[in-house]
Parts: C-alpha cells; structure tokens; sequence
C-alpha cells in the first residue's frame, strides 16, 4: 500500500461558508502541533500531520461517485475521480462530513482530510 505523509498548516479564519472540497483523501495518524503565534492572535496557526491512505481514499470515492442522495451540491459527485492517490471533484461536490462517513465507516481510515 502506497502512503505518504502531508503537514498542512491551518490558518483559523472566522467564517466558514460551506465544508466543500475538490480534492479529499481518507487518513490515518492524524497529529496536530503548534507553530506560531499566541490564543486569540491572529498569528496563532498549527500544523497538522497526516498519512494519507491511497486504498481507503479509493474506496471512499469509489463510493462517493455513487452518492445520489438529493440535490444538494454535495448529495451527488458526477465527477468524482481518483487519481492514484486523491478523489477529486472539479465541480466541489465532496461534502467534508460525507467523505468522513465513507473514509471512516465503509473503507476503515481513521477519518478524511479536504482542501
């Protein structure tokens, strides 16, 4: 199984309009460190590790192209694609809480990380 390790540094913003991405992939050893900056600054950001799994983000995209659930954006992924490594949608319908459900319950990854 192939595996890599991504650190993503996380800028918090205040608003958050929809958890809708165009790539996700499924994850496992997820480990959060501190970077910089103090509580409440704007400066304050953390590092996230993860491996990403290739076979689990296989899994769950596979079963997320089958999704038709309704006629949300995020309810159905006619362009969902996996490319050897992430699932990607160019027309952002990966739901962050659905890719999870699939990453976790049905393809047995820790959870999903998006972009």
């Amino acid at each position: 199984m192939h595996s890599s390790t991504v650190a993503a540094v996380l800028i918090f913003a205040g608003v958050v309009l929809a958890d809708l991405h165009n790539v996700a992939v499924c994850i496992s050893d997820r480990k959060y460190s501190e970077i910089g900056g103090t509580p409440f600054s704007p400066s304050y950001t953390w590092s996230k590790e993860y491996e990403i799994l290739p076979d689990a983000t296989k899994c769950a995209c596979d079963y997320y192209k089958q999704r038709n659930t309704g006629d949300k954006q995020w309810d159905q992924c006619p362009d969902c694609t996996f490319d050897g490594t992430y699932c990607n949608s160019a027309g952002w319908h990966i739901g962050g809480d659905e890719m999870t459900y699939y990453c976790h319950d049905l393809c047995h990854a820790e959870g999903a990380e998006g972009s």
